[in-house]
């Protein structure tokens, strides 16, 4: 019965589960988080609303301007979402400032989409969110390898269901679709359309994200089919 059991854990798990250590183990992981949610509640008070900054396992991640090409991205992508979000009404956009708050962590995405009914639901003077509905995150090189990492998994873990990385440098969106707790890779493009699977009826060309041009007409195309 005790090797079913411990059959049903990943693993790690198993490995824990299986030392005689494992209260040991607990204690030290207690103290541990105990710690971190003094950091995190430290990190809570001394935010402000100048400052790009998370809280990433146990740690104040503190962000560095961004390249004019990481702005651009962000703006073009974070308009056309807005605009199709605001002439149908079904939800809300944020950018870069809004804080996520995860179990652990806590994120500032570039752009992220909460749907109608949860975003209703949000109070006045509100700073903190819980996890959206879909999360863009365009790369930095300070940025990337959390971007493809912890917040990858975390996102994932948190029911993000879609979830773009963007690269300004290649100039690509890659599309992830959340299947069964993980992310699926849909597409990875330079060119072509790519058509939200969340925010239904919202597509967009991906040069959308990088072409001023391409970025006008996408946004008059939106404009232009909510009449």
């Amino acid at each position: 019965m005790t090797s079913t059991f411990l059959h049903n854990h990943n693993p790690l798990a198993r490995q824990i589960l299986a030392s005689p250590k494992i209260y040991a183990y607990m204690e030290e992981l207690k103290r541990f988080l105990d710690e971190e949610a003094v950091r995190r509640t430290a990190f809570y008070e001394t935010m402000d609303e100048q400052t790009k900054v998370e809280f990433i396992n146990g740690e104040i991640v503190m962000h560095s301007p961004v390249k004019i090409e990481h702005n651009s991205a962000t703006v073009f992508i974070s308009h056309l979402l807005t605009a199709f979000v605001n002439e149908h009404d079904v939800g809300m956009i944020g950018i870069e400032k809004l804080l996520i708050t995860l179990t652990r962590n806590d994120y500032e995405p570039d752009v992220c989409y909460f749907t109608k009914e949860r975003a209703d639901a949000f109070a006045e003077g509100q700073m903190k969110f819980p996890a959206p509905d879909f999360i863009v995150e365009v790369l930095s090189p300070s940025t990337e390898e959390r971007d493809r990492g912890i917040k990858f998994e975390d996102y994932a873990a948190h029911g993000v269901r879609e979830y773009w990385i963007v690269d300004p440098k290649r100039t690509t969106i890659e599309q992830y679709k959340l299947q069964r707790g993980k992310y699926t890779l849909l597409q990875k493009s330079a060119k072509g359309v790519v058509e939200s699977f969340v925010l239904k009826g919202f597509a967009m060309p991906v040069r959308a994200a990088f072409d001023r041009k391409e970025n006008s007409m996408a946004l008059r195309e939106i404009l232009l089919q909510s009449k």
